[in-house]
């Protein structure tokens, strides 16, 4: 069975974004797209409740801020906590049997992205890098992290980094099925990418949403 696969995809439980449960999910159907990845900040939470809701796949995972930039783990149980060193983090994502992914890690205007040494630090450890990201407005910053995966042969992986309906499977990874982690990893490696950027009016309403929700505290 071949999957359609949005790998990277934010619930209202991250503060730039509005997205319910059941709307992640109803727009899923209707994109026929049958395996996501709840990547909210810091915060497991949506994912869990999309998993227990959704007719289809759904991986547990966490886009994790640690004190040189963001990681994503991948097939977690439990949250893992922020503001960690990127070495302390990818310790707690492989306690769970987890998988460790480096996000847009070239796009330059996002505040968060991992610092150079650090990755340098711990490209060994790294399981996945995001080749394309729907997000990223250069597309040097996608071609960038795409040589980078190629170089250091890990499983590459591409998602829409939704925040908004509109933005759900613009990107998505066409893959074979999987049971467990390690197979998804070696699917991965042979996965085909529909590739598509999100328009640069998205990124103000994200900003705006998120600012909404700051207020509305």
């Amino acid at each position: 069975m071949k999957l359609k696969a949005d790998l990277h995809l934010h619930s209202f439980y991250s503060p730039d974004s509005f997205l319910s449960p059941k709307k992640i999910i109803e727009v899923c159907h209707k994109k026929g797209i049958n395996c996501l990845a709840i990547t909210d900040h810091n915060e497991i939470k949506g994912a869990l409740e999309v998993k227990k809701l959704a007719p289809f796949k759904v991986i547990v995972a966490e886009e994790i801020e640690t004190k040189e930039g963001e990681i994503i783990g991948f097939f977690l149980k439990e949250r893992i906590k922020p503001y960690l060193s990127p070495e302390e983090t990818i310790l707690e994502i492989k306690k769970q049997g987890g998988l460790v992914a480096i996000p847009h890690p070239f796009d330059y205007l996002r505040r968060n992205i991992i610092k150079k040494e650090a990755l340098r630090r711990i490209i060994d450890q790294v399981d996945m890098i995001e080749i394309f990201n729907s997000g990223n407005i250069f597309n040097i910053s996608n071609q960038k992290a795409e040589d980078l995966c190629r170089s250091y042969s890990k499983a590459p992986y591409a998602g829409s980094d939704a925040h908004t309906p509109f933005e759900i499977g613009s990107t998505s990874t066409e893959l074979d099925d999987f049971n467990v982690s390690a197979e998804f990893l070696v699917n991965l490696k042979k996965a085909k990418f529909i590739k598509s950027k999100s328009p640069y009016w998205a990124h103000f309403f994200i900003l705006l949403y998120k600012f909404y929700k700051i207020f509305k505290k």
